[in-house]
């Protein structure tokens, strides 16, 4: 009896653990469901400026890398041989036409002349000699003393006394000629290069070098090349029906020292080779520049800067661009102010703006800065900037 109760007082104890374990769980979860998740919560729209697209009149440049020379730069080279006695300039003077600056050893051209005289006198002698016979036969070949055939060979000699003479004189003027060129003279005003040859020099028509060379350099001719793209986009930009129409209506250019500077004065393009370059694939373009000062010389380089005027302009940020595989992109603000990245086509640059062809239009917005960290579709809040901000897109006129 006493063994069947302390068996159900142990069955008791066990069962009503259970219960209060089983309870002590439910409670637990009543708990758990009574109070409310923590939520993920979103991160906070950024911030970021944004501007209409304005349309503008807008300049853009392009440059091109450039050569000068004088307008006028020529060789100076001897026609003679023989030894350098003299020069009369130094290197960079400037010198007028017919000045002399060179002077070559004359005495054995002097000397051919005075042979060359001295045959003409001969000759002179021998044509008089000749014109004594024809004198003296001629009255005897009348009275058939004797037979013409003297008379028509002393005419024959007297012809060749005459023909002897001409070439006597054409020898005599090669002497002349000759000799003149052992004084060198400048063919035109311009100013001395480098003096190849220093007195005593042996100098000849075939050196390879020149004396010297010599440039006027009062105008220059600057010289630079368009490709074959450069070269179409240049006859669309420009308005004129043929390449000499447009010549003379196209705005003058600038020239761009080597040092950066822009050169005083500005220049008109004048020619446009009839060719392009079979090895480069570039056509060779001249403008000519002032030069009064002579601060330009043969031989510089510097880049020419050519100007294209835009009206109606659509004008971005170079800042609230990105660049992606080759491609610009400019993040656009839509509805719910959720950004689209949307690509431009770039017309070209003014200052820190670019000037667009297409891609976006007038009124659009677009974000000014912290675009690195925008995606496709993400919110922002837009943060409107005035047209006087320095980072809003303003027109140029």
């Amino acid at each position: 009896m006493n063994t069947s109760l302390s068996l159900n007082f142990n069955s008791f104890k066990r069962f009503t653990a259970v219960k209060i374990v089983a309870l002590g769980l439910l409670t637990a979860a009543l708990a758990s469901c009574g109070q409310p998740q923590q939520a993920q919560v979103a991160p906070p729209a950024p911030t970021l400026p944004v501007a209409e697209v304005q349309a503008g009149n807008a300049t853009t440049y392009q440059e091109y890398p450039a050569s000068i020379e004088g307008t006028v730069n020529v060789e100076v080279r001897p026609q003679v041989s023989g030894t350098l006695d003299k020069v009369f300039v130094d290197e960079g003077a400037f010198v007028h036409a017919g000045e002399p600056i060179f002077k070559i050893n004359e005495s054995p051209y002097r000397s051919a002349l005075n042979n060359a005289v001295a045959a003409l006198h001969a000759a002179e002698a021998a044509q008089a000699n000749a014109q004594i016979e024809v004198d003296k036969l001629t009255p005897l070949v009348e009275n058939k003393v004797v037979s013409d055939y003297q008379l028509k060979t002393a005419k024959a000699s007297y012809r060749v006394a005459t023909a002897n003479i001409e070439s006597a004189k054409a020898n005599v003027s090669t002497a002349q000629i000759n000799l003149g060129y052992t004084l060198i003279k400048a063919p035109v005003n311009g100013y001395i290069g480098r003096l190849e040859k220093k007195q005593g020099s042996l100098v000849g028509p075939t050196d390879v070098a020149a004396l010297t060379e010599l440039s006027d350099v009062h105008d220059v001719h600057v010289y630079f090349s368009l490709g074959e793209k450069d070269f179409v986009a240049f006859k669309e930009q420009y308005p004129g029906e043929t390449i000499k129409d447009k010549l003379s209506k196209l705005p003058a250019v600038s020239l761009l020292l080597a040092d950066g500077t822009e050169y005083a004065k500005q220049g008109k393009i004048d020619i446009i080779d009839g060719q392009f370059d079979k090895t480069t694939g570039a056509i060779t373009v001249r403008a000519t520049f002032s030069n009064p000062q002579g601060l330009l010389r043969s031989g510089n380089t510097g880049k020419i800067r050519l100007s294209l005027d835009h009206k109606d302009a659509l004008i971005v940020p170079e800042s609230a661009t990105v660049d992606m595989q080759d491609k610009v992109f400019v993040f656009t603000v839509g509805d719910s102010s959720k950004v689209k990245k949307q690509a431009i086509t770039i017309l070209g640059k003014n200052g820190d703006n670019y000037l667009v062809k297409d891609g976006v239009k007038v009124g659009d917005q677009i974000v000014l800065s912290g675009i690195d960290k925008l995606q496709e579709g993400m919110v922002i809040h837009p943060e409107k900037q005035p047209a006087s901000d320095k980072a809003a897109v303003v027109a140029k006129n």
